[in-house]
């Protein structure tokens, strides 16, 4: 028997819109998605209102679904900003700081706050979107919400400490967009050359190079992306598999002591960037568990359901 909707759940990115018509139990009836990211969309509030009516409107009821969506579109540049919730936070209670926004025809849309931890030793982080990703992961293994650190690799990959349900603290480091951005707008691309595929040892090299000294050297292994490949030690299709390894090593070996070892440390993201970080922390002793892809719709019904806003 198919189940009826029951909310629809928006992952609002800044540079895509994922919308997921969820029915009892979180089930995933529907999925679509648009490029109507929170940071593409310029008119202000009208934009988002008509990028999402052209993306749901068929899946609106006559009464209405809730609607709850988590990401940047809480951002300073998105629908309306959402003060975050500063750690350490209690996930089930998240809900209780969303902020609404109310389009034409009184439907309102929550937004999921985001979360900001000033530790007493660094300046102040912040993510949005990625709790949500954490209420999802800690749905599909309640005894991770008991002590786990959760790794999110990505463009900004994050570091979050989970403590009997809440996250105590989090670190973001810049591993992917730095790896964008030194490919193609720095000397270390000129000499790179496409890859027909993975090369391990070239990774390995640089993941082992990247976390020497706890990754407080990474600044001057960089340069070696481009001597390697001048004096012909890497080839110019190993290079940016060097390159990944050097800077996920640098990343490991910031924050892995951070990391408890007597609590499991969990992936969840893209495969193929989970399967790196994966074997590069098993290079540096620590094994990983790899969570479940896409966990921000289960994270969006976790907090629907804890908000009362869904029942079942």
């Amino acid at each position: 028997m198919v189940s009826a909707p029951r909310l629809i759940a928006l992952d609002w990115g800044s540079s895509q819109l994922r919308a997921y018509l969820l029915g009892d139990g979180g089930v995933v009836l529907a999925e679509r998605h648009s490029a109507d990211g929170a940071s593409r969309l310029a008119g202000g509030a009208p934009a988002f209102e008509q990028a999402l009516a052209s993306l749901v409107s068929d899946w609106w009821t006559e009464g209405g679904l809730p609607v709850l969506a988590c990401g940047m579109v809480g951002s300073a540049h998105g629908w309306r900003e959402v003060p975050y919730a500063a750690c350490p936070v209690a996930l089930d209670s998240l809900h209780e700081q969303a902020g609404v926004v109310r389009m034409a025809g009184q439907r309102d849309v929550r937004i999921v706050p985001g979360l900001c931890w000033t530790p007493a030793d660094g300046p102040p982080d912040v993510m949005r979107g990625e709790e949500t990703q954490v209420l999802g992961l800690l749905a599909a293994q309640a005894a991770w919400a008991e002590g786990s650190t959760l790794v999110l690799p990505g463009t900004h990959s994050k570091w979050v400490s989970v403590r009997d349900g809440r996250v105590t603290s989090f670190a973001t480091h810049m591993t992917g967009e730095l790896f964008a951005l030194l490919c193609a707008h720095s000397v270390l691309g000129r000499l790179m050359q496409p890859a027909p595929g993975f090369d391990t040892a070239a990774f390995e090299r640089g993941v082992h190079s990247g976390a020497s000294g706890g990754g407080a050297a990474l600044g001057r292994w960089l340069f070696s992306v481009r001597t390697l490949g001048l004096f012909q030690a890497l080839s110019p299709e190993s290079l940016a598999d060097y390159l990944s390894g050097l800077l996920i090593g640098s990343e490991l070996g910031a924050a892995l002591p951070g990391a408890a070892p007597d609590h499991p440390l969990v992936l969840a993201g893209e495969p193929v960037l989970c399967e790196r970080y994966a074997l590069a922390l098993g290079l540096l002793g620590r094994a990983a568990v790899l969570g479940p892809q896409a966990p921000a719709a289960a994270g969006l019904w976790r907090l629907a359901r804890q908000a009362g806003w869904v029942g079942g």
